[in-house]
């Protein structure tokens, strides 16, 4: 129990310290223009993302499909598959879910079905780090990301957030499954988001 306990300690300590080195910057604009807003247009742009140590998507799931393959034919087929799957089915909703929790003081929820908006929030992923978690040793997966808040009917951009470093931290260090890291990842995103545009109402 004593074991447990202070393992348990131990990952609350590097939860903060990994916290603590997320950052988020205003590029532009303010979010004036929310004030009154019920509901917002939510998308997500994956182009041009980096993956890990490789520059380009493309070339990361190349090689991981290769290596799956290499060890059972049809695995990294299906294991790609699961790679993109993850995003609507996973990260999206979880986005949106954590985002809308944190924003409620204002009335207004983000939704992929919002077509009425009068304003939309493009969740464009940067970078990813999927981490990893081999039960000795542990990676927190993390993502960067730019968020570009836009007037549906003319393109016109109000506000524009860069979030860096935005880590999944969950399961108390047990987050053996890749998607789990990175779903994390986009609640502490979505909760950020939603946390600092409160703070500058």
């Amino acid at each position: 129990m004593k074991n447990f306990l202070s393992i348990a300690l131990a990952l609350a300590s590097l939860s903060a310290l990994s916290v603590s080195a997320q950052r988020i910057n205003l590029e532009s604009g303010s979010f004036d223009f929310l004030v009154g807003q019920e509901s917002l247009l939510v998308k997500y742009d994956y182009s041009n993302i980096s993956v890990g140590k490789y520059e380009n998507e493309e070339d990361y799931l190349a090689d991981r499909v290769e290596e799956y393959n290499n060890d059972e034919p049809g695995k990294g087929d299906q294991w790609k598959e699961a790679w993109l799957s993850d995003r609507p089915n996973r990260f999206e909703p979880k986005f949106e879910e954590v985002f809308n929790e944190n924003i409620d003081a204002i009335d207004v929820q983000c939704s992929q079905t919002a077509e009425d908006a009068t304003y939309e929030m493009i969740v464009h992923t940067t970078f990813v780090e999927p981490g990893y978690n081999v039960g000795i040793s542990r990676k927190s997966a993390f993502i960067d990301a730019e968020i570009i808040f836009r007037e549906v009917a003319t393109g016109t951009e109000m506000a524009v957030l860069t979030v860096d470093n935005c880590q999944g931290l969950g399961a108390f260090g047990f987050d053996f499954d890749t998607g789990y890291r990175i779903e994390e990842a986009y609640a502490m995103l979505g909760r950020t988001v939603a946390r600092y545009v409160l703070k500058r109402l």
